[in-house]
């Protein structure tokens, strides 16, 4: 298990195409894997494919690092789940407090997998964009859990692997401020224009953070995150 690679959980949105940008700026080897578990915003894993071709083309030195990338069929999940993101439903709040967006498991059962196919794959670095700073209140999203799952995917496959969750204590604007940080205005750009972070899989509408339906709260978490962003930005120059 070679200590300069990674494997990036890349599900075609904007924090883990960050993460994928993340992981190439340090590591020599890094592959990507992304999850078909019936989501009704499917065409994000198009987007996967998008922005890994953007990506080798206007950062070379990335795409020699670039490895293997695969789709796992995680159509199950979908099947035991009763959620706005695998059912035609309208999003709301459940009595538990969560959104119905919230997929029980779902970043549990993607690490799981990931880190059997990190084995397999002599990889030591799974790379996931969650965060518990701006994010929707999933449980499965909290340092507690990625801490805890870290501990038994290591006693359960006796490995060392080491679950790195660079988004996990900034905003969203600070993780357009990263992308900017790592691959200047063409990051940004192919972010923009090739990732997909919109619960109801939008690509017609393009707005200036990016496509979307912009009412989602993932589209509105993202565009509130991008203006914050700019306004810094403002700010810094009018300085």
């Amino acid at each position: 298990m070679s200590n300069s690679s990674a494997l990036v959980l890349f599900s075609g949105g904007q924090d883990s195409a960050t993460c994928l940008a993340w992981a190439l700026d340090r590591f020599e080897r890094v592959e990507t894997i992304g999850f078909d578990y019936g989501q009704r915003h499917r065409v994000e894993l198009d987007a996967r494919i998008e922005f890994r071709a953007g990506l080798t083309t206007a950062f070379p030195a990335w795409a020699a690092k670039l490895g293997e990338d695969r789709v796992l069929d995680l159509s199950v999940l979908g099947q035991i789940s009763d959620t706005a993101l695998t059912r035609e439903v309208e999003i709301a709040t459940t009595s538990s407090g969560l959104p119905n967006t919230f997929v029980p498991g779902r970043n549990i059962v993607f690490l799981t997998f990931a880190a059997a196919v990190a084995f397999r794959r002599g990889l030591k670095h799974v790379v996931t964009g969650v965060c518990e700073t701006d994010f929707s209140g999933y449980p499965d999203c909290r340092d507690d859990t990625i801490k805890a799952l870290q501990v038994a995917l290591n006693l359960g496959m006796q490995s060392r692997f080491a679950l790195e969750t660079p988004l996990m204590w900034v905003d969203k604007a600070q993780t357009w401020s990263l992308a900017e940080h790592l691959g200047g205005t063409p990051l940004l750009d192919l972010i923009r224009d090739r990732t997909l972070t919109c619960y109801n899989g939008d690509v017609e509408h393009t707005h200036e953070w990016g496509r979307g339906c912009g009412e989602c709260p993932a589209c509105e978490l993202r565009a509130r995150g991008y203006q914050n962003f700019r306004s810094v930005v403002r700010e810094t120059v009018d300085v």
